[in-house]
Parts: structure tokens; sequence; C-alpha cells
């Protein structure tokens, strides 16, 4: 199946999914219970999401204040260089940067979104200096430093 294919999910299709991102471990035994189908069948609808790529994984989700990684800025960058190439060469040292929680290339009037995440401002400023202002392509950056999240992790609201 084509990655870039949408399905066709039905409501348990879409129950499976919205009660997985609350809780990725549950049992499927309380997986179908929730949804309202049998064992069989919820095991066989979770394989064929897992299958077709709806389900790409499973993984741990960190608070990170207790980690001490409070500290979130978002940074607008534009670069000289817009061609395919260039863009290429920019996603693959920017990947490469693990403060960096998100990259989005953007329409708009700047190029690329990134969401970088460190224990405090002198932890961003030294991230700027020795990886972002290196990368691939910059033109200039704007920082813009979040004060709090109000909204984070909602995939589960839109299914």
């Amino acid at each position: 199946m084509d990655q870039s294919e949408q399905l066709d999910l039905d409501r348990f299709d879409r129950a499976i999914l919205r009660v997985l991102a609350g809780d990725g471990r549950i049992s499927v035994t309380d997986l179908a219970k929730a949804i309202g189908l049998s064992k069989s069948p919820t095991q066989a609808r979770l394989r064929r999401l897992e299958r077709d790529g709806v389900i790409t994984g499973y993984r741990a989700l960190f608070d990170p204040i207790r980690l001490g990684l409070d500290h979130v800025s978002f940074v607008e960058v534009r670069l000289h260089d817009t061609r395919e190439a260039a863009l290429a060469e920019f996603n693959a040292a920017v990947s490469k940067v693990p403060e960096i929680e998100q990259v989005h290339l953007i329409a708009g009037s700047f190029d690329y979104l990134l969401k970088i995440r460190t224990q405090s401002m002198a932890d961003y400023r030294r991230v700027l200096a020795e990886h972002i202002s290196g990368l691939p392509h910059l033109a200039n950056t704007s920082t813009y430093v979040a004060m709090q999240a109000v909204k984070e992790n909602a995939l589960s609201d839109v299914i």
C-alpha cells in the first residue's frame, strides 16, 4: 500500500486509534471491551492498522518538566536557497540535532518552524550557536520562547 494513500477507516478503527492514543499499553481484551467488539475481530483490526501503516509504532511518553527540559523555543528559519537539493541538505542536517523536537516545512513568510526543547535559556543559546547557526543554507532565524503549553498530544481528539 502506498504510504500517502488515505485509508477508509470505520467507527471501530477510529475507536481503536482513540483508545490507543490514550493508552498504548492497553491489552487487546480491554481494547475490545472499550470499543464494543470481541477480542478476535479487534486483534485482526489492530494487525491490519499496523500492517497498513496507520499505526506506525508504540512508545513511552515522558514528562519533559520532570526531566528538566522545560524550556521550549520555536524558531522561524529562513533559507537563502529553497531548491530541492538545498531543502534535502537542510532536512538531513536539522534531523541530527537532538534538541530539535519537531521540524516543519512552512508555506509562508519563512521556510521552516523548529520546536526546540532545552533545560534553560543558556542551554538554548548554546544549541543556537553551536548547531542551528551552522545549518546549511541558513539565511536567518527568529526565536519565540513558549511561556506555557496549553495543549499538546491531542491527535486522539480528531480521530
